[in-house]
C-alpha cells in the first residue's frame, strides 16, 4: 500500500521527493533533533530502537513541522485570510507558534475540557483560542 496524506492508503501518495521537498522548506526554521540508539528499550525488544528527540523542538513536539509545511505551502492571499486549526494540543501549538512566525492570522479550535496549560502556551503563541 503506497504511502498517502492521510494515511488510508486511498488519499495523495506522498512521494520521496515530497519528504525531502518538505524537509528543505522547513530547515532552519526547526530544530535538527537527534535520533539515539537506546541501548534499554533495545535490550527489551531484542532489536536496535532508536529515540528521535522532537522534545527539542521550540513547542516540545515534531507536530510544528507538518504546521509549518503547511503554513509554508499557502498562497499570500491564503496566509493574509488567515488559518483555523482543530486541536487540543501540540498540534495547536505548533500551528499557534509558526503562523505567528510567519504573520499568519490563526484561531485555534479547542475542546471545552483541554487543559488550562494547553490554552495558555497556545494564546501565548498569539492564536486566538476559541473552546
Amino acid at each position: 500500500m503506497p504511502l498517502t496524506v492521510d494515511g488510508s492508503g486511498a488519499g495523495v501518495p506522498v512521494s520521496i521527493e515530497d519528504v525531502h521537498s518538505a524537509a528543505a522548506a522547513i530547515r532552519g526554521s526547526v530544530l535538527d533533533t537527534p535520533c539515539l540508539l537506546s541501548r534499554t528499550l533495545s535490550e527489551i525488544t531484542g532489536a536496535e530502537v532508536y529515540l528521535k528527540f522532537e522534545n527539542l523542538q521550540f513547542t516540545a513536539s515534531f507536530k510544528e513541522r507538518g504546521a509549518l509545511v503547511k503554513l509554508l505551502s499557502l498562497t499570500p492571499d491564503q496566509r493574509a485570510r488567515g488559518v483555523i486549526a482543530a486541536s487540543a494540543g501540540n498540534h495547536a501549538q505548533g500551528v499557534a507558534y509558526h503562523a505567528s512566525r510567519l504573520g499568519v492570522p490563526a484561531v485555534i479550535v479547542m475542546p471545552r475540557f483541554t487543559p488550562n496549560i494547553k490554552i495558555e502556551r497556545t494564546a501565548a503563541f498569539g492564536a486566538e483560542v476559541v473552546l
